[in-house]
């Protein structure tokens, strides 16, 4: 299964779609939070990939969780946009849900940082922001297996 990881978009519609130019295969595309309009034209382009959305600092549409949880090929995720785990400062908190939720991979975004850490078994996986830095992640997961890796669009 390829998923794409991206967050904090913040209106790059530009970004976003060139993103998903190269990432035509992808089998879910999971954004971390804080879009601005371009994630509803992204998904009405492409509607044969599945969308996983959660709510961050600058979004507000009541109806987007601020945690969700799902399984791909028997690897627990959990996505958060971060910020009410305050990722700013550490991973404590995220680490603690992490665990409280039986997580294989954290998905997050808010720093605007990449980060892939592997942390006791948990592996916490930023893509930064493809908004400003221009950043993503691809994830394959393969047999209970992960490889993450972080890009930068040219």
């Amino acid at each position: 299964m390829k998923i794409i990881v991206v967050s904090d978009t913040h209106g790059s519609y530009r970004n976003f779609k060139a993103v998903m130019e190269l990432s035509r295969n992808a089998d879910l595309v999971v954004h971390c939070g804080d879009s601005r309009g371009e994630l509803d034209r992204i998904m009405e382009e492409y509607p044969s990939i599945r969308f996983c959305i959660v709510k961050g600092n600058c979004d507000f549409n009541p109806d987007l969780a601020i945690v969700t949880e799902f399984t791909a090929e028997g690897v627990r995720f959990m996505a958060t946009h971060g910020h009410i785990y305050n990722v700013k400062y550490d991973l404590y908190q995220l680490d603690c849900a992490a665990r409280e939720r039986n997580a294989d991979v954290v998905l997050f975004g808010h720093t605007h940082i990449p980060a892939d850490v592997l942390h006791d078994g948990v592996r916490f996986f930023n893509p930064g922001s493809l908004g400003y830095d221009k950043t993503y992640g691809v994830i394959e997961v393969k047999d209970g297996q992960v490889l993450s890796n972080l890009a930068t669009l040219p």
